[in-house]
């Protein structure tokens, strides 16, 4: 009995939701940053809140980042990942105030980075990207913004101006509470290795993407 209740007892006490864990200066080539640690129970996952100034306010310049070790590490040309990155730390600081946080677990749309692998590898063979995960049986997008939504509550941040070109990143926030004023476009220029790429993303998954209009108009 006694053994019982002490299970229970440690079922009651397991935490939930995000929780802030550190905060530390981080000079960056951008400017200087404040990074929030966070750990989140429910998934296990860590994240990082990359804070200029203050961000207790409405309308604060707000980029959520979808970990991907390939873009934003080697500089994969597959991908804009890591350009969007860099361009989102360069717009906070022009903007004096704003967030951008890094989240992990998100890694492929969310299937890890070995299945991400392997769905490239699908694509190197003709597959595009939402094609390549559903021949490997994973689904599409399986990101979830929970912990984003609880890490913006917890900074105090009243609404956001959103740093994307996906439009269910801006659903997702409403949906979790963070009130959106603005989808602030972040779009970078392409290259021939992202092209096919980018242009899955806005045929296939809705994101909004007018600058590949004028690669159509040069290539013909």
């Amino acid at each position: 009995m006694t053994d019982n209740m002490g299970m229970l007892g440690k079922k009651a006490a397991q935490r939930t939701g995000v929780e802030r864990v550190v905060v530390t200066p981080l000079p960056t080539l951008y400017g200087e940053f404040r990074a929030f640690g966070y750990v989140d129970h429910d998934r296990g996952d860590e994240h990082v809140a990359l804070v200029h100034g203050d961000p207790g306010a409405a309308g604060v310049l707000t980029r959520l980042h979808s970990e991907c070790l390939t873009g934003d590490a080697f500089g994969s040309r597959h991908c804009e990942c890591g350009d969007q990155l860099a361009s989102a730390l360069r717009e906070v600081v022009a903007a004096g105030r704003g967030v951008v946080l890094y989240l992990r677990g998100h890694e492929g749309r969310g299937i890890g980075l070995l299945a991400k692998l392997r769905a490239m590898a699908l694509q190197a063979e003709g597959l595009d990207t939402v094609e390549a995960n559903l021949a490997l049986g994973l689904p599409v997008d399986a990101r979830d913004y929970g912990a984003a939504a609880g890490m913006l509550a917890d900074l105090g941040v009243e609404s956001v101006r959103l740093m994307s070109n996906n439009p269910r990143k801006r659903e997702a926030l409403a949906l979790h509470g963070i009130r959106v004023d603005e989808q602030v476009p972040l779009l970078i220029p392409p290259c021939e290795s992202n092209i096919t790429y980018l242009r899955t993303k806005r045929e296939r998954l809705d994101h909004h993407l007018p600058h590949l209009d004028a690669m159509v108009h040069v290539s013909s």
